[in-house]
Formats: C-alpha cells, structure tokens, sequence
C-alpha cells in the first residue's frame, strides 16, 4: 500500500501571501483577506479535500531591508497590510467540521501568560483543532515597534522561546488539574479550587507566579507546530514540535533535513515517526501538462521582481537592492533566517539575484511543481519516497483558484493511487493526525509539568543548589 501524503493550505491574513505582484491577476480573490466568507469558503474547499489543515502564517513588523526601506513592500502589498491570525480560527471552526487551523504566534512579542489564555479560548471554541505554530520572529521593524529597540541575536531567540513553552506547559498542562472543574449545582462549587494550581514560574525571561486563567481546553496544549531550519531551529523542533515546516527547494536539502530533524527527535527520548514534516511547495495543476505549463507562464506574467526581492531580502537580512540583477550570491550570516541564506549560498548551486527573484516569485523558497494530476502525483511520491517527507505545506499562485484545482484534480489522483486518505479520523488535531489520544504525550517534555506542585519543588531545591554549585 502507498504511503499517505499529508497536505497544509499555506495562506496569511493578507494580500497575495508569498506570491508578489499576483495579487494583480483578474482571478486572484486574495484581496479579500478581510472578509470572513472568504476564509470559510476556503476552509470548506480544503476540509473537502481532506486537508490536514489549513497554516495561517504571520508577521508582526514589516519587511523594510530591500533598498533601505518599506517603501517597495507597501506598494506591493508585500504582507502588508497584513491582519491578526488567530481571530480567524472561530470563522473557520464554525463552517468546518474537521480541518485543523493553524495559527502562528511569536515568542517575542507576546506576553506567556495571556497568550496562554488566547490559545486555550481558540482551542475551546474549535472543539480542539487549533495548532501554534511558534516562531521567534525575524523583522527588526516589529522589535522595535513594540520598544524592543531591535532583535535578540538569533540562537537567544530560541532561548526565550524555550523558556517561553515551559511557561505554556505549566499553565495549560499543570494549572488546572484533570476534574479541577466539577459543576456540582447541589454543591454549588464550580471548581474544586485544591486542584487548581499556582505555576510558581520565576526564570530567566518570565517571571508568572500564579494560577492559568482558562480550565483545560480538549487539548490542554494544542498541537504544535514549528518551522525553524536553522541548528538552534531544529534544535527546538525536535524537542517540542509534533509538525515541522521546512522550505527545502532540492530533494538532497529536504532528505538531510528530515533525517537530522528524526535523528535529533529520537535522541531527546521521542518517537520521530511521530513528527509529521512537511515541505513547502505550489503546486500548478490543469487537466494536462501543456494547460498546466501554460497557466504558469500566465501567472508569472504578474510576478513582481521588487515584490520577490523584498521578500527575500526580508527574510535573509539581506538588501539585494545594492546588487545588480546578474550578481552572484554570497553565503552571509545574518540576524534573519540563516538557514535560507545557508540554502542558497551553498555548494549545490550559484544564484544570481534574478534567478533568485525569480525562484521566488511565485510560492516564494518552496520548489513549484507544473503538470497534469498524474506529473504532479508523480512528482508527490517520488519526493516523499526519496526523502521521507511526510507531506507538502502547499503555497498558492493565486486564491482560492491554486487550492480548488489540488483539490479538484490532485487529490482524487492520488487516492486513485490509495497514497492520500478518502476521510478524516474521528476526536481533536492532535487525534486526526497522529491517532493516539488528544493530549500531549508521555514522550513530550510537556508532559512533565502535569503535576505542577513537584515541578515547583524540583525547581525550589534547584534553586537553593545554585549558590552553593556557585560558590564551590
């Protein structure tokens, strides 16, 4: 039997996503953004698809490197104007039954504590199909908007973003013991108030003495999500998320990957067949390959070259504005997103900044695949059986339109091949995609701060250690 392939719809609370200039096209609804029947068409369109989810990415700044300024990213519409995520995933919930939503919050700009209780609010009003997707953001414009002054060094950023989800486990997975809440009307007790508990946090970034504000939601944490590529972003992965996003745009890069992320996965004590890895891609699909190769060159007629540079210079750190379109590219370490800059600048291949405009201008890192159902099926299958991948985080070239044909045209080719499911499991995210039950497991790290009151004591005699360690 074929092994199934798993897909995300990868969209963001704004105008033409990770496709510049497209946003232009006479079929292209993306503009739409602000509408909530937009989102639940959508959501409606992939749940028939059987999409595992739909990933609303995010970002809190705006992209101001390319030329030395925001100015090409505001004409553009390059993710800006760009509106909050998690307030679309009641919209979604209500016009789906099934489809996981999934959100992306940042470490560095939000406060642990009330974060907490927007996550366990989103997760209560979907009957448990939200994820976090949690990133440390890359923008210096967001710091400093927010009276950071600028970004942490990248590798610190995972430092408090650690510390960050130990905060979350103890609210959501400590807090609020199992029947804490009892709804005894004779008794007239709501909650049994001994089995809610102070999480007594005092660290390093945080410091949140009291009690979580929210009764366990049908996850207590949802599903977790991360999408970091660089050693300190895998790192993290490997030790807290259940998915994985990777922008890979060879099979040699995606299967190194993946196996490191595994590798590391199973040393921290985790079962690595329970990390479900996806690869970002657009997918160009018509009837046959010749529609398929000529609706490409249709949208790339829109592609803006400024809107992709922005985008790239953006998430490298890098202004490509002072390069002329025929340079090469240079491996350069950043404050952004090393991993990108290490892809490109490598040994595999030399760039120069058109072709990576170019790349980019349509689904932005991700490879794009263009074909019949049967190529891009083809294609599917040969990425997963050569580099263990378990799915595809799936850009799209114009919207809803890239969406409803995969669902149209992909999807039913690939069950014909019995290689993508015909339904969705029963119970929570978590549930439906990995079919054990809807908390976390005894594997995860989460799991150790379900009984908050010996967390607080270890972590008192850790502290009462630490001056004598110090002294000696």
């Amino acid at each position: 039997m074929a092994r199934h392939i798993r897909f995300n719809a990868f969209d963001m609370n704004c105008v033409a996503h990770q496709s510049p200039g497209l946003w232009a096209h006479p079929r292209d609804k993306s503009w739409k953004y602000k509408d909530l029947d937009y989102w639940q068409d959508l959501a409606r369109t992939l749940e028939r698809g059987i999409f595992d989810g739909i990933f609303i990415a995010d970002v809190v700044g705006y992209y101001d490197v390319y030329k030395g300024s925001n100015w090409h990213a505001i004409r553009e519409a390059a993710q800006i104007p760009v509106n909050d995520p998690l307030q679309l995933a009641a919209p979604i919930a209500l016009a789906t039954e099934h489809l996981g939503i999934g959100i992306t919050a940042s470490t560095s700009f939000e406060h642990p504590y009330t974060f907490a209780r927007r996550l366990a609010t989103a997760d209560h009003h979907s009957k448990g199909r939200v994820g976090w997707n949690i990133v440390t953001s890359y923008l210096e414009s967001g710091a400093k908007n927010i009276g950071q002054g600028g970004l942490r060094r990248h590798d610190n950023r995972y430092e408090v973003a650690s510390e960050y989800v130990e905060v979350l486990y103890k609210l959501l997975e400590g807090s609020w013991e199992e029947g804490a809440v009892v709804r005894d009307r004779a008794g007239r007790i709501f909650t049994d108030p001994g089995k809610v508990h102070e999480i007594g946090h005092k660290g390093k970034y945080f410091d949140v003495p009291g009690y979580g504000l929210t009764e366990p939601s049908p996850q207590r944490t949802p599903v977790l999500y991360q999408a970091g590529a660089s050693g300190a972003g895998k790192a993290f992965a490997a030790g807290h998320a259940e998915c994985v996003f990777v922008g890979a745009p060879t099979k040699p890069l995606l299967k190194a990957y993946v196996d490191d992320i595994r590798r590391q996965a199973a040393a921290a004590g985790r079962d690595p067949r329970k990390l479900h890895i996806y690869n970002l891609v657009t997918v160009i699909v018509d009837e046959t390959d010749e529609k398929a190769r000529r609706r490409f060159e249709e949208y790339s007629q829109y592609v803006s070259y400024d809107g992709a540079l922005v985008f790239m210079s953006g998430w490298t750190g890098i202004d490509f504005g002072q390069y002329a379109p025929a340079d090469l590219l240079k491996k350069v370490e950043t404050n952004a997103i090393v991993s990108m800059v290490e892809n490109f600048g490598g040994k595999d291949r030399q760039w120069t900044v058109e072709e990576l405009a170019k790349w980019g201008g349509i689904g932005g890192v991700g490879p794009v695949f263009v074909g019949s159902p049967s190529t891009i099926a083809d294609i599917l299958q040969e990425w997963v059986e050569e580099t263990d991948v378990d799915g595809f985080n799936l850009a799209y070239a114009i919207t809803p339109e890239t969406f409803e044909s995969i669902v149209g045209l992909v999807v039913p080719e690939l069950q014909k091949r019995g290689a993508y499911p015909t339904a969705y499991r029963p119970g929570t995210l978590r549930e439906k995609l990995f079919g054990d039950g809807p908390y976390l497991p005894v594997s995860h790290p989460a799991y150790a701060y379900r009984d908050i009151e010996a967390v607080k004591r270890r972590e008192a005699e850790q502290r009462a250690a630490a001056p004598v360690a110090a002294a000696e």
